[in-house]
């Protein structure tokens, strides 16, 4: 499941740029059309289905492709808003931008790339609904015989442009937080749960009077501008109390967000291969949200409302709050500890991504295998601050499946573990997370580290805390080494030493 917002969130962001598939005369829909986008709707599903597992994740991938060619070649026979020239070059354009970062984007930027993904969708959606508003007879949502939009179509408009407002913002600020943009730690407004239910509660009552207002002609009043600016706002507010250790969350939430957009949008142009796109991104975003949240032991209407119940002043400075003693050791030390141990688990990072790690990571894991050591793969559900993201990095190196292990299938075996090996991860093995409740990270489950007979930890130095920000006391335990280097360098002279 962890892959499919890349995938399921593009698929929208083109239905979503797609027109009307009207028959020539105009009027009615064309049936033939009606049934490829039915086609292309089954090819998602097959997509999602695919994406759930990573060994179906590249026929997952295949089918989200097939869906969409089939979406938009049908959009390019039956469309009547635009030319072929015109649509050609914006697809042209697109597929530019789309290859050049695709090109340049590394696997440790891929939570904030799909963050920016997210606030095109949201975009999108607000600038195809506007141009409803403001032309609704080219987008056949007229009352008969008259100048006035329909009461029906009023709502899908109102609904889609504000989800697609504050999955735009929210998705700005995640952007910016998951790239080092903007601190992680929550950002917490005075009375803001009172300010955020009341902007809501406005966005909603503006969007019932404006559907029954004789204020319904194209582009006449003020109501629908007001609903997006007031979105805008909004996605801001919720997302900048949240902090670094639930972006995961976010990310996901805020892709449920983008699917529900595109399907208010499907509605209003009358595009089946939007809706149905739509409600599988925004079902799925929203059931992996909650997932995460149970995962995390994260309330989930807490995150999806805004950090609500977040404590003020919570949350790490980004330093280590004193200096304690540690010992340090170097690869020698770790690669013969690990070749006289009979069990190691491995638990992987955002440092080994950003690394890039994996590959060697992996070489390390053959070399204790084939001194008969038995080596397994701990994931968090937050490891790497996109669902999934060190699954894939691990599949990229070519690690067996079924040694990869989450962490409520993994955790009760550190107490038979001789060797946890932790490289670049913090936030996911810190026991401030069961033991102190001041803690941003309070409540989270993490991997029971201490209870292994030796730890190797891997980080850059010791100034540097998770994403968190808050110092982790399994660096100064009693079996705790400390390998102060850079991931990959230190993981290679690991292998050295094993050879």
């Amino acid at each position: 499941m962890s892959r499919f917002p890349s995938v399921l969130a593009t698929a929208a962001i083109a239905a979503i740029s797609t027109t009307p598939a009207h028959a020539a005369g105009g009027g009615e829909v064309n049936e033939w059309a009606m049934l490829a986008y039915l086609v292309s709707g089954v090819f998602f599903i097959l997509a999602l289905r695919g994406l759930s597992s990573p060994a179906t994740s590249r026929a997952g991938n295949r089918n989200g492709i097939i869906g969409m060619v089939i979406a938009v070649a049908t959009t390019l026979v039956t469309h009547s808003l635009a030319t072929i020239p015109e649509i050609g070059i914006a697809i042209f354009l697109g597929g530019v931008i789309g290859v050049t970062i695709a090109r340049k984007i590394a696997m440790t930027s891929m939570p904030e790339l799909v963050a920016g993904f997210h606030s095109l969708v949201g975009l999108a959606a607000v600038v195809v609904g506007l141009a409803a508003w403001l032309d609704p007879a080219s987008f056949g949502i007229l009352e008969p015989g008259t100048d006035q939009i329909q009461m029906v179509s009023r709502i899908e408009l109102g609904l889609g442009i504000a989800i697609g407002a504050i999955t735009f913002s929210g998705s700005v600020i995640a952007f910016l937080k998951l790239s080092g943009r903007m601190s992680g730690s929550p950002i917490l407004l005075p009375a803001r749960h009172i300010i955020n239910l009341g902007t809501l509660v406005a966005i909603l009552g503006i969007i019932g009077f404006y559907a029954v207002s004789p204020e319904g002609a194209a582009g006449q009043g003020w109501m629908v501008p007001a609903v997006a600016a007031l979105a805008f706002i909004i996605g801001f507010l919720l997302i900048i109390p949240i902090g670094g250790a639930d972006m995961p969350v976010v990310v996901s939430m805020l892709n449920s967000y983008s699917g529900w957009a595109a399907a208010a949008m499907g509605f209003t142009l009358g595009n089946t291969a939007m809706i149905i796109t739509g409600a599988l991104v925004g079902s799925s975003g929203a059931i992996l949200s909650y997932i995460m949240c149970r995962a995390m032991n994260r309330s989930f209407i807490s995150v999806i409302a805004g950090g609500f119940g977040a404590e003020d002043g919570a949350g790490g400075d980004g330093a280590p709050r004193e200096q304690r003693p540690y010992k340090q050791g170097s690869a020698d030390d770790a690669a013969f500890m690990l070749e006289q141990a009979e069990k190691v688990i491995i638990i992987p990072g955002y440092g080994m991504a950003v690394a890039q790690a994996q590959h060697i990571l992996r070489e390390m894991a053959d070399a204790l295998k084939e001194k008969g050591v038995d080596v397994k793969y701990a994931i968090h559900p937050v490891a790497g601050r996109m669902p999934g993201h060190m699954n894939v990095l691990l599949a990229e190196a070519n690690v067996p499946y079924d040694e990869v292990f989450e962490l409520e299938d993994i955790n009760s075996d550190f107490a038979q573990a001789d060797v946890a090996f932790i490289i670049g991860a913090n936030d996911v093995v810190n026991p401030a997370a069961k033991t102190d409740k001041a803690s941003p990270i309070y409540g989270m489950p993490v991997f029971d580290v201490d209870k292994a007979k030796q730890v190797f930890f891997i980080k850059r130095s010791m100034g540097g805390v998770g994403y968190a920000g808050v110092d982790n006391d399994v660096f100064y335990m009693p079996q705790t080494v400390m390998l102060l280097s850079d991931a990959k360098k230190m993981v290679e002279e690991i292998v050295k030493a094993l050879d």
